[in-house]
Parts: structure tokens; sequence; C-alpha cells
């Protein structure tokens, strides 16, 4: 499981920490899930994040898999709510295409213009690591109205803003009366 922590101000953007989590296939599943629970609370203590972004799983042929993927998600979302950090969800395909502008792109295509948007030192040992990293810019993206991808979980929906209503409110010029 990979991830990443990105400190933004403004459009400035700074990888802090980018890494997998790597899980021993012959320990037992729960304490593989409790190994991802304690780096995921470990990098919430450590950073103190405002907002957590995962990519959503994508339908594989493997049942077996998306259901220990569905779990690994699970417990780092849990984790999250319970630190009361609001999460977003992103497809792989609006991930690729917030980075690159091609829904289609590869892994590599994705970590070139990573380091084309930000300045990278980091040598990518896995893609797992720089999709993670891919997936907190597209949150930063979307949440600064660069795109609008996100299928966002929050717990107020005060920001929230859509339809009709919200765009008289930003266009008064262009409404005409029916006279």
């Amino acid at each position: 499981m990979g991830y990443s922590v990105l400190s933004t101000q403004g459009n400035k953007m700074e990888m802090l920490e980018m890494d997998v989590v790597k899980l021993n296939g012959k320990k037992d599943m729960f304490e593989r899930l409790g190994t991802i629970n304690k780096v995921i609370q470990s990098l919430i203590s450590k950073y103190k994040p405002d907002a957590m972004a995962i990519e959503a799983p994508f339908f594989g042929k493997n049942v077996q898999s998306m259901l220990k993927l569905g779990r690994a998600q699970g417990v780092a979302i849990a984790v999250a709510m319970s630190n009361d950090i609001p999460v977003a969800e992103y497809s792989p395909k609006k991930v690729k295409q917030s980075i690159t502008g091609n829904g289609n792109s590869d892994k590599e295509q994705i970590w070139k213009m990573l380091n084309n948007i930000m300045p990278l030192t980091h040598t990518l040992k896995y893609f797992d690591a720089s999709d993670a990293l891919a997936v907190a810019v597209c949150h930063h993206f979307s949440e600064n109205g660069i795109n609008q991808l996100a299928t966002t979980k929050k717990k107020s929906s005060a920001k929230k803003e859509a339809g009709w209503d919200d765009f008289i409110k930003k266009n008064p010029g262009r409404i005409k009366s029916k006279s």
C-alpha cells in the first residue's frame, strides 16, 4: 500500500514523505490490517493533515484481491475518520487525467509529470508510492478548483454549492427576466 504526505500553500506543493507499507504475506490478515492502522495513525500524529485522499478501488478479475483491498482501505479510512480528517476518493482514471490530462496514462508518464509539477528529489522505488502522491496532487487540484474530479465524503457540506443556484449567484449578469 502506497502513501504520500503533501504540504501545500496556495499553488505551491511539497512532497514531505512518500513510501509504501510493506506487509508480510506470511502474517495473519488481521495483523497486516493492524500494521496499516499503525502506519496511518503514525503519519497522522506526525504531520497533522487536514485531509486524506484515497484511490477508489477498481473492479478486477480477482474477487479475493478486491476484498483485501477494500479491507485495507476501510482501515485507512477509519483511522482518518476517527481523527476527524475528511476523506476524498478518486477513481484511477480521474487521478491520471488530473495529473497528465490523459486518463489512460501509464505509471511512468504519471511519475514524469509529477516531477514537472513539483520539485522531487526522491528516487522512486515503488509505483504504489508515486500513485499515492498522484492521488494527493489530484486532491489538491480538486480542492483548489483546478479540476472537479473528486467524490468527496465530508462531515460538513457548508462549502459545497452546485447547480443552478450556485450558477445564478456567480453570474448575476447572465440572468434575463421574462418581461
